[in-house]
């Protein structure tokens, strides 16, 4: 039998891994690596406890997680606590859900590795964007259909995120929209008010890749209403609908739970 290739610990203080949306499946090899090799694992509230599982259990974990209009750890709390733990030298992982170079505030983290002389790699990870649209059976680009994928996100620091509302509302066009579910009504407006239409596709995918996934079409006209009834993370995929299959994808889903 062909064994796992190996993943060396690079000689850093400091490794940024991507853990996915949900799924330990969705990791990779170099992910799950990094997580056997850490003294300290440093991770957000998003990581799906099967992800956190695969920590060996002498590993010191920390939860410093944020929740999107709820209670959260500072940034300037986890800047601090990833810097101490690196100074002590121990194999720090500093675990992020989805991609973490994908609004998971890495710069930030990075910068304050970088003002202690601190090293890092980053180990990036599949982001909800991708696995929300495999799971609908859909592809986030199509010939004749969108030369570009963007990448949004419904709120940032200054509030409700402005963007090329214009550009996004032409027939056709693609988007995955992070952290929108407060935001929804504001990007219904923004974009009918530039002209989309308001039965442009929409499919909303809650607590992506994990048991509990749960799969919801819409379109702009019912967006907010839709979104409304979400309780757990989810991306929003702008201009597209599920395909037949994700229905029995969901099903098999449900089975193998």
């Amino acid at each position: 039998m062909t064994s796992l290739p190996s993943f060396a610990p690079a000689a850093v203080h400091v490794t940024f891994v991507g853990a996915g949306p949900g799924a330990a499946a969705h990791l990779t090899l170099a992910a799950y690596a990094a997580l056997q090799a850490a003294d300290v694992v440093i991770h957000d509230r998003l990581v799906c406890p099967e992800v956190l599982a695969l920590i060996p259990a002498h590993v010191t974990k920390i939860d410093v997680g944020k929740e999107g209009f709820g209670p959260s750890t500072t940034q300037e709390t986890i800047n601090a606590t990833l810097v101490a733990h690196a100074q002590t030298g121990a194999n720090v992982v500093r675990l992020k859900g989805g991609d973490c170079g994908i609004f998971g505030r890495l710069d930030e983290e990075i910068e304050a590795l970088e003002a202690a002389n601190l090293s890092f790699r980053i180990l990036p990870g599949l982001t909800a964007a991708t696995v929300a649209a495999a799971d609908i059976g859909q592809s986030l680009t199509r010939r004749g259909r969108n030369a570009s994928l963007r990448i949004l996100t419904g709120h940032d620091i200054a509030g409700f995120a402005e963007q090329d509302w214009r550009g996004l509302a032409r027939p056709g066009e693609v988007a995955a929209i992070y952290m929108g579910k407060k935001s929804a009504r504001f990007i219904q407006g923004r974009l009918m008010m530039h002209g989309a239409a308001a039965d442009t596709a929409i499919t909303l995918i809650e607590n992506v890749s994990r048991a509990d996934e749960r799969v919801l079409p819409a379109t702009l006209a019912t967006l907010p209403e839709a979104a409304s009834a979400l309780a757990g993370p989810a991306v929003i995929l702008y201009g597209l609908a599920p395909r037949r299959a994700a229905a029995t994808l969901t099903a098999l889903k449900g089975a193998q739970a």
